[in-house]
C-alpha cells in the first residue's frame, strides 16, 4: 500500500510535530474511523516523553486523514495532540 501526504499535510508535519513516518505508521497500523466529506481517519498513539508548547508529555497521538486512491492513501491533513 502507498501512502502520499498532501502538499497541505506535508506543511503540517513540522508545525505541529510529527514525521512523515510516524504518520505513515499511523495509516498503516492505526485506529480507522469514518470522517467528515467521505474521508477516512486514522489515529495512532506514540511514546514521546519530551516537551511540547512547554509541558511536559508521554505520549503522542497522530490523526491523519485521507482519500483512498487507486493502489493507496492520499493524506489530506495531519492533527496530532500532546498528553
Amino acid at each position: 500500500m502507498s501512502v502520499r501526504l498532501h502538499p497541505h499535510a506535508r506543511d503540517r508535519l513540522a508545525e505541529r510535530g510529527a514525521t512523515e513516518r510516524e504518520v505513515v505508521a499511523t495509516i498503516e497500523s492505526g485506529e480507522t474511523f469514518a470522517a467528515k466529506f467521505g474521508r477516512t481517519g486514522f489515529r495512532r498513539n506514540f511514546i514521546f516523553a519530551g516537551e511540547w508548547l512547554g509541558r511536559k508529555c508521554s505520549t503522542k497521538q497522530v490523526e491523519a486523514y485521507a482519500v483512498e486512491e487507486e493502489g493507496g492513501w492520499l493524506v489530506i491533513t495531519v492533527l496530532v495532540k500532546y498528553f
